[in-house]
C-alpha cells in the first residue's frame, strides 16, 4: 500500500453537530471505524490528506490511532450537498488478505464500430477482493464493436484473486446504431425515390 494513505488519527471523545462544525473549522473531518466486532470507535482524521485520499473509489487506509495501526476501508463519505465538503466518513475495519465485497467503477476503452455509439448500462461492478488489492476501476474494451453487441459482467475479465459478486448476466455495455426522428427518416426515404 502506498505511503500516501497513512494516516494519524485522533481519538474523539466529544460528539454532537457543535463539536463536528469546530473539528471541521480546525481542518479536521469527524470519523467513526467499525467491524470484525469491535466497538466504534470516533476518530479526528486530518482534513486535506484524507479528502485527497477518498477522492479514490474504495480507498484503503493504513490508520495509526494513537499508537495503534489499524487498516480501513472507506465505507462511506457524508458531503454538504451545496458546498461539497467532507461532514464525516465511515469506515470499515479490515484485516490483511481478508476478502471484501467492494463496488468498482467501470471504465470504457477503445472505439467501436464507426456509426455506432456505446451505451454504458452499469456504471459499477460488485467484486469480492482482497483488502489490499483492490482495483481502482475495471475496464471493458468496445474496440471495433458492432451494432447490437452486448457486454454482459460473466464475460469481463477480472483481476486476478477477484471474483464477481453481480449477476453474470448483468448488462454492462450495449452497442447501438443511432436512429433518426420521422423526418430523418422521411428526408431519406425521398431522396431514396429520387
Amino acid at each position: 500500500m502506498a505511503d500516501q494513505n497513512k494516516l494519524a488519527a485522533e481519538i474523539r471523545t466529544e460528539f454532537g453537530k457543535g463539536f463536528a462544525r469546530r473539528l471541521r473549522a480546525a481542518g479536521k473531518i469527524p470519523a467513526v471505524l467499525y467491524g470484525h466486532g469491535t466497538e466504534p470507535v470516533h476518530v479526528a482524521l486530518p482534513g486535506h490528506e484524507t479528502a485527497l485520499i477518498v477522492r479514490h473509489a474504495n480507498a484503503l487506509f493504513q490508520l495509526d490511532i494513537e499508537g495503534r495501526a489499524e487498516l480501513a476501508v472507506v465505507k462511506d463519505v457524508q458531503r454538504d450537498p451545496v458546498r461539497q465538503i467532507i461532514e464525516h466518513i465511515d469506515l470499515l475495519v479490515v484485516k490483511q488478505g481478508e476478502k471484501i465485497s467492494v463496488e468498482i467503477p467501470v471504465t470504457v476503452t477503445g472505439e467501436s464500430f464507426p456509426g455506432t455509439i456505446v451505451n454504458l448500462e452499469t456504471t459499477t461492478l460488485k467484486l469480492e477482493v482482497s483488502a489490499t488489492e483492490i482495483p481502482e476501476h475495471i475496464e471493458v474494451s468496445v474496440e471495433g464493436l458492432q451494432d447490437g453487441t452486448v457486454i454482459t459482467a460473466g464475460e469481463i475479465a477480472l483481476p486476478a484473486g477477484a471474483v464477481l459478486a453481480d449477476d453474470e448476466s448483468l448488462q454492462i455495455v450495449g452497442i447501438l446504431t443511432p436512429r433518426g426522428t420521422a423526418e430523418d427518416d422521411a428526408a431519406d426515404a425521398a431522396a431514396a425515390a429520387e
